[in-house]
């Protein structure tokens, strides 16, 4: 008997979290198995868990991602809001009105080269139209007429022209994902979705509630499983305030499913200022204490060094070439850890549910949770997993992806580790008769002992979840050509260095999502950042909502927050008083 999907429904809100979301969708495209025959053995991924079957007027089946998408006016470029999937005849539209008609025609938007490519493919001057097609059989067609742009065999230098989001995304959208916040602009300097008490009050209005129940009412009705909803959220701007409203609601209507919400900020804002600095610092504090309250869990995802205004330098990894003020390269990153991250509840076999997942890693009111990753895991394509982890000694094989910074030492409260793109016969190491493993791991006999015992040694006493998946991270065009030269085509390190022009098709990734003490630490700094500040003075900030009370009793609730971090007397900080 095959197992029940355990449906997923995605919202995205915000400008970054909308990037984040393209590069994600793009890699579900790419691990899609299209050319499985029903007698092969099922992808360890459940696609079913993120995508819908549904079907055109026209009767033809079709396989999209169940998400909601909100972002303001100005972001869509060449994307059509409803799609093209679902849409009838133009000759059932025609105007009854006999009198003079006059035609006012507004410059179409450029498409890139991707976007014309994929254009070109279809042949059906529409951008984006390629069918996702899904049979009872699991099998799936290609998404492109024949095949020339599967899984990234074409490099693209999109960076030039890569302006919003939508001008990189590949896959169909249904006509009830994408919502339009009209009020506020994604360009120019007036109109901008800026402070939390703007995107907080969004859902005030009756027409903005009423359109996103019946989104969510379309998803989940149609949901046999459902496990929960997976929402990324930017949390710098105002669409910290909409996700705030957006989780309550979740809470409220849905309060027995897992609600698991990522914040995200990018590097770098574009015209930013010390004013604009403030709101995103602002903002964070209200986004940690709301959306960690109407959540399950809460884990921040970011290449900051720091929410603050003046953070650390941000997280760089080995065999990365990517570019950080670009949100086309940043988001991508990202991207590939929140794939990976995810896995535990969108595996066939083997894996658990989101609340499973959330039910290991929250309690003792920790809920939020920090990420670390290492983007590629740097293996060497002809080294056993054992000895690639010997060789990290007493450094951890993953980077910060959470804005925390690095905790000094290797300690935390729970964790869930997954690794993926092994081959099987890397996955231990085969010693010869009569020779002396040099550690434990050289003992093990499958590869996720091998990782057990590594973690184990790392993180003595802590639980900890592991999965080790062998499929890895599947990139596929357009996804930057970021990598380093010593990574070849399957993500993993040679000597001599990868032909010039040649794509990186395939990546392994190791991530950990963790609730740690460093985030004790990382709380009380966001507090004093905020506590330092004379707050009146930022009367337009109050003037969109947020009550300066409102606003102090946030940042008790950080505090307090704080505590629940706290493992040992070493990691606490001194704060100021907090009396006003």
């Amino acid at each position: 008997m095959s197992n029940p999907c355990r449906e997923v429904i995605t919202l995205q809100l915000g400008h970054y979290a909308n990037f984040v979301g393209s590069h994600w969708w793009n890699l579900q495209d790419a691990s899609l198995c299209y050319d499985a025959s029903p007698e092969e053995t099922p992808s360890e991924i459940f696609s079913d868990v993120l995508f819908r079957v549904g079907q055109t007027h026209s009767g033809q089946t079709t396989y999209t991602p169940r998400l909601i998408a909100f972002d303001l006016k100005g972001s869509l470029n060449t994307l059509r809001q409803e799609g093209c999937l679902y849409e009838t005849s133009s000759e059932s539209n025609s105007l009854a009105w006999e009198g003079a008609v006059m035609t006012h025609m507004e410059e179409p938007a450029q498409k890139n080269e991707f976007l014309q490519d994929l254009e070109l493919l279809d042949g059906q001057g529409l951008p984006q139209e390629r069918l996702q097609i899904k049979n009872h059989k699991e099998s799936r067609v290609p998404n492109t007429v024949n095949g020339q742009l599967e899984h990234g065999r074409k490099a693209y230098n999109l960076e030039s022209s890569v302006r919003v989001w939508s001008d990189f995304l590949r896959v169909h959208l249904h006509p009830k994902t994408i919502s339009i916040v009209n009020q506020y602009s994604y360009e120019g300097e007036c109109d901008r979705l800026e402070a939390f008490g703007q995107g907080e009050s969004l859902l005030k209005e009756n027409s903005f509630l009423d359109d996103l129940e019946d989104k969510l009412h379309f998803f989940v009705e149609e949901c046999d499983y459902l496990q929960g909803f997976q929402v990324l959220c930017d949390i710098q701007d105002g669409f910290s305030g909409l996700g705030s409203s957006v989780t309550e609601l979740l809470h409220d209507e849905y309060g027995g499913r897992g609600i698991f919400t990522l914040g995200l900020a990018p590097v770098s804002h574009p015209q930013s200022s010390i004013v604009k600095d403030v709101y995103h610092l602002i903002n964070s504090v209200l986004s940690f204490v709301h959306l960690s309250n109407n959540s399950s869990s809460f884990c921040p995802l970011s290449l900051r060094g720091g929410l603050e205004r003046r953070p650390s330098p941000h997280t760089t990894f080995p065999y990365l070439l990517y570019d950080a003020s670009s949100w086309y390269h940043s988001s991508a990153v990202l991207a590939t850890v929140l794939d990976t991250l995810t896995l535990p509840y969108r595996l066939h076999n083997g894996g658990c549910s989101m609340g499973h997942l959330i039910d290991a890693l929250v309690f003792s009111g920790r809920k939020v949770l920090c990420a670390s990753a290492s983007v590629p895991f740097p293996m060497v394509s002809d080294k056993s997993l054992p000895d690639t982890l010997v060789d990290f000694g007493e450094t951890l094989p993953w980077r910060p992806v959470s804005a925390c910074g690095e905790l000094r030492e290797n300690r935390c409260f729970a964790q869930s580790v997954c690794l993926r793109g092994i081959s099987p016969h890397n996955m231990i190491c085969n010693l010869a008769p009569g020779s002396k493993p040099i550690s434990p791991l050289h003992m093990c006999t499958s590869g996720e002992d091998v990782l057990i015992e590594y973690i184990k040694s790392q993180y003595c006493g802590t639980l900890s979840a592991v999965n080790l998946i062998q499929s890895p991270c599947k990139l596929t065009a357009p996804f930057p050509q970021i990598f380093s030269p010593s990574v070849n085509k399957d993500g993993f390190l040679q000597i001599k260095p990868r032909p010039f022009g040649s794509t990186v098709d395939n990546i392994p990734v190791l991530t950990s999502m963790q609730t740690s003490p460093l985030l004790h630490h990382t709380l009380l700094h966001l507090y004093s950042s905020v506590k330092s500040l004379d707050l009146r003075r930022f009367n337009s900030f109050l003037s969109t909502g947020t009550e300066l009370e409102n606003l102090h009793e946030a940042l008790q609730d950080l505090r307090t927050m704080a505590q629940n971090y706290k493992m040992n007397f070493d990691l606490d900080i001194s704060t100021e008083d907090d009396s006003d």
